[in-house]
């Protein structure tokens, strides 16, 4: 069963500052429909103007998975990290026991656009940590390319729960295949371009959650970019 999140039925403010998009309710924003994914608890498309960014602010026991699109990102936080996060980096930080950070974009002239993502992690009260890797485009183009997983490995950052994520950016004409293992579920979001699902049309800001497939194929209409979530 292959369910599309149609991009216009996200959860959108545009605060001046930030201009924000929400898969999943979040804040102020509350869809019944969409609380959650399996694990995959927030998708947020941010962009923020020059200059401005989130103050000080805490968090516990979330897994936050920061991946930048254009622009660039200035991150501090608690455990004595500080760095610049740019397009094709892939930021993790596990909240734990309790951790606090900024984000911010230290730009003068150009905005920043992100997604941040937060999964429930697999245990709770754990030692806050922060990771960070740099994925080269050219290993994302026409593959999937694992960005994020519960062990780690082939340069991916380490997530405590059981899961995977994958980014991709396809050749219109060209075609990726995935399998699910049985009882396994994902979450397909497309940042831009225009895909096919299994047939079903996906196009820019939209999602789709899949259970009880063995199989997903995807064919790019358009050059596409977009993650991939494989979840228990």
């Amino acid at each position: 069963m292959i369910t599309k999140r149609p991009s216009h039925e996200r959860g959108h403010f545009d605060h001046g500052w930030l201009d924000t998009r929400h898969t999943f309710s979040f804040a102020r924003y509350h869809d019944p429909r969409y609380t959650s994914f399996r694990d995959l608890l927030v998708i947020n498309e941010d962009r923020v103007q020059p200059s401005r960014g989130f103050l000080t602010h805490s968090h516990d026991n979330m897994e936050i998975i920061s991946y930048v699109l254009e622009g660039a990102l200035e991150h501090r936080d608690s455990l004595g990290n500080g760095s610049i996060i740019r397009p094709g980096d892939v930021q993790r930080m596990s909240a734990g026991t309790g951790v606090t950070h900024s984000e911010f974009n230290p730009s003068a002239t150009e905005p920043v656009h992100f997604l941040q993502i937060w999964i429930t992690p697999d245990e709770q009260d754990l030692k806050p940590s922060y990771e960070q890797r740099t994925i080269a485009p050219a290993e994302l183009q026409d593959t999937l390319r694992l960005v994020a997983a519960k062990d780690g490995g082939d340069d991916a950052v380490t997530i405590h729960q059981d899961a995977q994520v994958f980014a991709s950016r396809i050749t219109a004409g060209a075609s990726l295949a995935h399998k699910l293992d049985p009882g396994r579920h994902a979450w397909i979001q497309v940042i831009d371009g225009a895909l096919k699902l299994d047939g079903l049309s996906l196009t820019s800001g939209d999602g789709a959650a899949v259970s009880d497939e063995g199989q997903l194929r995807l064919d790019a209409v358009a050059p596409s970019h977009f993650v991939l979530f494989d979840l228990a």
